[in-house]
């Protein structure tokens, strides 16, 4: 019997393949993304709604992009990003450094479904093209409930099947066909062949949603992105009872 679909993504979106593509990885998504991805992140930044000290973490960081965006957007705003893959936070220091961000942005190994955190030790938390690759998205929803204090943001940003009409089509060929394509042609590597199976296996933005509000976050908005290549999910931590 063949392996589930969600099964096959999520070990092929594990930290050990993200070492794999570590060193152009900012490049492709650049390329395969026109450039986009970097005003979805400036669009997730804004929804966090941050404030002058706030402490932030940034899940699945990856080479830190968000995470440098975070830190930019309030002075005195102070960033964790943690990640499963060693080698992509080595590029991530990396860029910290030459951000001159090393005081605000500390980096760390480990995983999104047991964070390393106390309860309420974040303003907000974000994650950004990384809830996709998760084995089990729920606990890593749980967790961020659990991390965040009370009225704090959690937003996640991920990519989406897009749907209906011409556009969409067009955005579905791209996501299909040029992603896989390019993404290996630029890294060498056949590793973001699994980039479309991932898109393909997560479910839709109304399902997600009713997946986090079930995970003890009240869903405040979605939004759906170029096309619905992409969706924001903007939420907060339920109150205790």
């Amino acid at each position: 019997m063949s392996e589930p679909v969600t099964t096959l993504v999520a070990r092929e979106g594990s930290g050990a393949m993200f070492d794999g593509i570590a060193a152009r990885y900012d490049l492709v998504n650049r390329v395969i993304s026109l450039g986009i991805d970097q005003s979805w992140r400036r669009k997730t930044v804004r929804a966090l709604g941050l404030a002058n000290s706030h402490r932030v973490l940034d899940l699945a960081t990856g080479t830190a992009d968000l995470a440098i965006q975070v830190a930019r957007s309030e002075p005195s705003v102070n960033v964790v990003g943690l990640d499963p893959s060693g080698k992509m936070l080595d590029v991530g220091r990396s860029k910290v450094q030459r951000a001159a961000l090393t005081s605000r942005v500390e980096l760390v190994q480990g995983d999104a479904q047991a964070l390393p955190f106390g309860d309420q030790s974040f303003d907000a938390v974000c994650i950004a093209f990384g809830i996709r690759n998760v084995p089990d998205r729920g606990q890593a929803l749980r967790e961020m409930a659990r991390v965040t204090r009370p009225g704090g943001r959690i937003a996640i940003l991920e990519l989406s099947e897009p749907r209906g009409g011409f556009l969409g089509a067009l955005a579905r060929f791209h996501v299909h066909s040029v992603v896989p394509y390019v993404g290996a042609l630029l890294s060498g590597d056949k590793e973001y062949q699994y980039l479309q199976r991932s898109i393909a296996a997560f479910p839709p933005a109304e399902a997600f949603a009713a997946l986090m509000q079930s995970s003890g976050l009240d869903v405040i908005a979605v939004e759906a992105l170029t096309f619905g290549v992409c969706h924001l999910y903007v939420a907060e931590p339920q109150a205790q009872a």
